[in-house]
């Protein structure tokens, strides 16, 4: 009896082991694990995508084996570019930036579905470096050098999120990190700037010495103004009753001297003393 248990036992492994096989294969094909900061569009046999579906989510998910799961980030990515862009003169400047983006993860099946997985280099490049080409056309090399990237940049945004509308993609910033200019022209500018900068510091030198010249003219004008009223409310009456005064503080005093009176200019005292 063992033996003949024994003897069946492989003949039942020939359609056991194909089971299991397929039971495993089916298990794994069911099965789709969507990690952090991803999405899922499902792809159904029948059918294809459905972009009004909502794309799955973190975790653990069962799919029929027949279906199958295409899988996105959908978080916040960068791409960075150095592109060969002309100016409003026609110089060629070359610009390095950064742009910041996501999938719309709303609309993340009509972007697979219209777009595709290559969707950053079929659309988001493309529309990168038009907006750019574009933006910076409108600048001359000075501008593009000294004080224009923060508008350059906001503008750049304006364009490429006017370029991305309607593809589902979302730009949330436009980072112009260099612009590199021919030597020559960047040498002009520099020197450009330098004379700017030493005529604006001669115009403040100036500004600082009229300032001060009028200041002292006017401290000037006011004492000659004090000196004039001084010397008409200075009648000889006034000064013999201050030449009195003094008399009479010098008279107290314990130094040792000789008060000739009436003897002075305009008969002031005249004192004399052996200091």
């Amino acid at each position: 009896m063992n033996k003949q248990a024994n003897f069946d036992f492989p003949k039942r492994g020939v359609f056991i082991i194909p089971i299991l096989i397929f039971f495993f294969i089916f298990l794994i094909k069911s099965t789709e694990t969507i990690d952090t900061g991803e999405a899922g569009v499902v792809w159904r046999f029948f059918g294809g995508v459905d972009p009004d579906q909502e794309p799955l989510g973190e975790g653990f998910h069962i799919i029929a084996p027949w279906n199958n799961v295409f899988v996105y980030n959908v978080k916040q990515q960068s791409i960075s570019d150095v592109m060969k862009v002309l100016s409003v003169n026609g110089l060629e400047v070359t610009v390095n930036g950064t742009v910041w983006f996501k999938p719309d993860l709303k609309n993340l099946g009509y972007l697979h579905k219209t777009r595709g997985r290559d969707y950053i280099k079929d659309i988001l490049d493309p529309a990168i470096n038009a907006a750019a080409r574009s933006v910076v056309g409108r600048y001359t090399p000075e501008q593009l050098y000294s004080s224009k990237r923060d508008v350059i940049e906001k503008e750049i945004l304006e364009e490429v999120s006017k370029e991305l509308e309607d593809q589902y993609i979302k730009v949330n910033k436009v980072l112009v990190e260099d612009v590199q200019l021919p030597k020559t022209i960047k040498e002009a500018i520099e020197r450009k700037l330098r004379q700017e900068q030493e005529a604006l510091e001669y115009e403040f030198r100036l500004a600082k010495a009229k300032k001060e010249a009028e200041r002292q003219k006017i401290d000037a004008e006011g004492k000659a103004a004090a000196n004039r009223i001084l010397s008409a409310s200075l009648t000889d009456k006034i000064l013999q009753e201050k030449g009195i005064e003094a008399t009479l503080k010098l008279s107290e005093s314990p130094n040792s001297k000789v008060v000739l009176i009436g003897s002075g200019k305009s008969g002031m005292p005249i004192i004399l003393g052996n200091q």
